[in-house]
C-alpha cells in the first residue's frame, strides 16, 4: 500500500498579516513566516537573551544616529518570508516604518544555540536570497562570531542562494559592520 504525498499550503506575507490582524495566534506566540512556511521559534535560554540585548547595545554604539537597531521585529523579506531576526539594522527611525515593516536590513544577525543549522542554512539562503549583504550569527555552541557576506547563486542552498565569504571571528577579533566600516567592535563584547 502506498502513503499519498503530504500536501501543505504555503503563505504569502500579505496573508500571513491578515491572520496576525484577525487574531488567529496568542500574543505570546511565537512565529515567523520563512519561505512561505509558518515557524515556530524556539524559546530563548539565558545566554541566548544576554547575546542579543550585548549585540543590541554593540550596534546602537557602532551605528549611531540616522539608523534603527531592532530587536526580534518583523523584517518584510519578500513576498513569501516575514522573519524576525533577533537583531536587525535598518536606516531611519521607528517612524519611518509606521506603514510597513523595513524590507532592507543594512544587518541582520542571528544569536544561535540550538538554532544554529537552521540559521546557517535556511536562514542564511533566505537573507542571501533577498540580497542581504552583511549576516552574522552569534553562535553560542562554539562561542564564535559567525560574518556571512557576498551573496550569490548556490544550487545547494535551499533557497537557490549561499554567502560566498564566510568567515569564523573568535573572541580576541574585532568586526565592522560593512554599513558602518569605521566601527570596530570587539567579538568579546557580543558573547555572554
Amino acid at each position: 500500500m502506498s502513503v499519498p504525498a503530504i500536501k501543505t499550503r504555503r503563505w504569502s506575507r500579505v496573508e500571513y498579516d491578515r491572520l496576525i490582524e484577525k487574531g488567529i495566534f496568542l500574543p505570546d506566540e511565537r512565529i515567523e513566516l520563512l519561505a512561505g512556511e509558518l515557524v515556530v521559534r524556539e524559546p530563548q535560554k539565558t545566554p541566548h537573551a544576554a547575546g542579543i540585548q550585548l549585540v543590541e547595545d554593540a550596534l546602537r554604539q557602532a551605528f549611531g544616529a540616522g539608523w534603527a537597531v531592532r530587536v526580534q521585529l518583523p523584517v518584510a523579506l519578500d513576498d513569501e518570508s516575514e522573519p524576525e531576526p533577533d537583531v536587525a539594522v535598518v536606516p531611519g527611525g521607528p517612524r519611518d516604518y509606521l506603514a510597513a515593516h523595513p524590507s532592507r536590513p543594512v544587518l541582520v544577525v542571528e544569536v544561535a544555540e540550538t538554532s544554529l543549522a537552521l540559521d546557517r542554512t535556511h536562514k542564511g539562503s533566505l537573507y542571501a536570497r533577498a540580497g542581504l549583504a552583511d549576516y552574522w550569527i552569534l553562535n553560542l555552541v562554539d562561542r564564535v562570531l559567525e560574518v556571512y557576506r557576498r551573496p550569490a547563486p548556490s544550487s545547494e542552498a535551499p533557497f537557490g542562494r549561499a554567502y560566498n565569504e564566510v568567515q569564523s571571528l573568535g573572541a580576541t577579533d574585532l568586526v565592522s559592520p560593512l554599513a558602518a566600516p569605521e566601527a570596530r567592535i570587539p567579538v568579546a563584547a557580543l558573547l555572554p
